[in-house]
């Protein structure tokens, strides 16, 4: 299998403003309808930009088990099918946070391809670490209009220092930066960016989520 550069262009670009927390929700959810067993999404944003609401929608979407919140201290978490749920014998949910780990190397060390085919990974902070697991891959950024910094460049790296970013692993003797999980859920409005890149996504999917534009 021929897996694309890191840095390769995508094959298209769609973005998407939201003003709720209920529309990002409803936008994930929306997203969840066209993923199947063996997408790799790789999910981007500024602390309180809203990725756990976000993921949150897929679940439901993706008729999963409920409780999805961020795995940092836990790096992995599997949400599985639920046979009365909204897509029963449909694919579980791998939900990963990358920040802690450093490299590609590291993300091996986890054996995401156990379960890469048969589920859809979800990987936030993932971008530069996973792009080799798969030919295909969508990348999803959300970043906040108020009160937060502007768009993250396409291809700015983990050790950027963008206002209103969070870097990759701290460089030795430095200090990590503080986290803060409650500001997930304001109501503001946010810019989502989706951009698909490989074969699976040659054409642009369709989202029917009401209210988004």
């Amino acid at each position: 299998m021929s897996v694309p550069e890191a840095g390769s262009d995508p094959l298209w670009v769609q973005t998407l403003t939201v003003t709720t927390a209920d529309q990002t929700h409803a936008l994930g959810a929306a997203l969840a309808e066209v993923l199947r067993a063996g997408d790799l999404l790789v999910l981007t944003g500024e602390l309180g930009a809203g990725k756990t609401t976000f993921t949150q929608g897929l679940g439901e979407g993706l008729g999963v088990r409920e409780g999805i919140i961020s795995p940092t201290f836990v790096l992995v978490r599997i949400h599985p099918n639920l046979p009365d749920g909204r897509r029963p014998g449909g694919p579980d949910l791998v939900h990963v946070d990358a920040y802690r780990l450093g490299s590609a190397s590291e993300i091996d060390d986890i054996d995401l391809e156990n379960t890469l085919d048969s589920a859809v990974t979800v990987v936030e902070w993932g971008r530069d670490r996973v792009e080799h697991l798969t030919e295909s891959r969508l990348e999803v950024e959300l970043h906040r209009q108020l009160g937060g910094a502007g768009v993250v460049p396409h291809h700015a790296g983990h050790g950027s220092t963008e206002p209103g970013t969070a870097p990759g692993p701290a460089a030795s003797g430095t200090e990590a930066p503080v986290l803060d999980f409650e500001s997930e859920d304001d109501d503001e409005p946010r810019t989502i960016i989706i951009r698909g890149f490989g074969p699976r996504w040659a054409e642009q999917p369709v989202l029917a989520a009401e209210g988004i534009s």
